[in-house]
């Protein structure tokens, strides 16, 4: 369907400009005049070449959908038609790609399809936790209060991602330039002291024998170790990508030393912020831990809270299950345990992952603390055992015409 850009004004004397799709430009003008605006402008918008091509589209990302959430929530809340708050919000958002989706689900609305039912369309957007709860708020007639919920859940969950990124990405960024720097070394400067060297008419040192081996066997091979590097990230990749690879390594990721336990707090933070949102929401508590299973980014997790949920379908408590897992402390399964005895789960749920959001923060501090002198005696370290091994010989012919 062709889309028009338009530039109309309000009763008030308002300027207003946007885009909307329609059979022809007639239509168009209708849908502008039904709202009451007076048509300064339209015309065809030009078509987009790479329109679709995916990869040229800009990405969806959690802020895009946080400014939506909370806009469609003062919309309703305000008391306007589903379709009118989401064709609003459709032409008024700049990322093309989110816009492309808001109006294939406004016209899924338009047609009879429930706003759940319209967003289940779209998993990659808006995933099993963000449907079920919006069908909860349509059920219970509370879909305004219930996207504000989704909203703060969906920016404190990506402040904790941010946080867990941000903690793994500082040591990647140093041992990447630290290996970078000793390549460029061991290729370009190595070799040049390496023909200084030859005209000494003597052995060399130990170690500076073992830097100038080291060079030669990367100067001659350097395309097999980029080649080895390539092929064992697509095997680690295919590896991960299987049942059994993805439960070992995330195992193993669990048991790092300091790494594991962050991303233990990580793991229970995750749980009991969704778990407290999706209960606090009215979602059957059976049908909300199915959805904390899957996006729980984790398989060994994912297996706990299944056995959970079987444990509740049999008549037993959350509490049971967890306090046989490594991954939640004890602390966490007695507050889980005073929360279903009071009747509070969804409070204290929410308690917890607050508490450990602060730990989480807590632990990236300590770990960037711990790491920043490490690697800087990593990088200096090595790099400075090179530079020494290379001018070993030059101290050794010093000595010796000294003498």
């Amino acid at each position: 369907m062709p889309v028009y850009k338009w530039v109309a004004e309000t009763k008030k004397g308002k300027i207003l400009k946007g885009e909307l799709e329609a059979a022809d430009e007639r239509i168009a003008q209708l849908q502008l005049k039904r709202r009451s605006l007076t048509i300064k402008k339209i015309k065809p918008k030009p078509k987009d070449l790479f329109e679709n091509v995916a990869f040229f589209q800009p990405k969806i990302t959690a802020k895009d959908v946080v400014i939506f959430t909370r806009q469609f929530s003062t919309m309703i809340d305000a008391g306007l038609p589903l379709v009118q708050g989401l064709t609003i919000l459709a032409e008024q958002t700049e990322n093309k790609t989110f816009q492309n989706v808001l109006k294939r689900v406004t016209k899924d609305v338009e047609g009879g399809s429930s706003l759940a039912e319209a967003l289940k369309k779209h998993p990659k957007v808006f995933d099993g936790l963000y449907v079920n709860l919006v069908a909860a708020g349509e059920v219970g007639g509370i879909l305004d209060t219930i996207l504000q919920r989704l909203a703060a859940y969906i920016e404190k969950a990506e402040k904790l991602k941010k946080r867990i990124k941000g903690a793994m990405t500082y040591p990647i960024i140093v041992v990447a330039i630290a290996i970078l720097v000793i390549a460029v070394i061991l290729i370009f400067v190595i070799p040049v002291f390496q023909e200084m060297f030859s005209s000494f008419g003597k052995a060399l040192p130990v170690p500076t024998q073992i830097v100038v081996n080291m060079s030669d066997f990367l100067k001659g091979n350097i395309h097999y170790v980029i080649g080895a590097f390539i092929v064992f990230v697509f095997a680690f990749k295919k590896y991960r990508g299987t049942k059994k690879g993805r439960k070992q390594t995330d195992a193993l990721a669990l048991k790092l030393p300091v790494f594991g336990n962050l991303l233990k707090k990580t793991a229970v933070a995750r749980f009991t912020r969704t778990l407290g949102t999706m209960i606090s929401s009215g979602v059957p508590i059976l049908d909300a831990l199915e959805i904390v299973a899957k996006t729980s980014g984790n398989v060994i997790l994912e297996e706990i809270i299944y056995e959970v949920r079987s444990s509740i379908a049999e008549g037993q408590t959350i509490a049971e299950p967890l306090s046989e897992a490594d991954i939640f402390p004890t602390m966490v399964v007695q507050m889980i345990s005073v929360g279903e005895a009071t009747g509070a789960l969804d409070t204290m749920l929410n308690k917890i992952a607050d508490f450990y959001d602060d730990e989480v923060d807590a632990a990236v501090e300590a770990l960037t603390s711990m790491l920043e002198p490490l690697l800087m005696v990593f990088l200096g370290g090595t790099i400075g055992g090179l530079v020494i091994a290379m001018y070993l010989p030059i101290f050794q012919m010093a000595a010796a015409m000294g003498g």
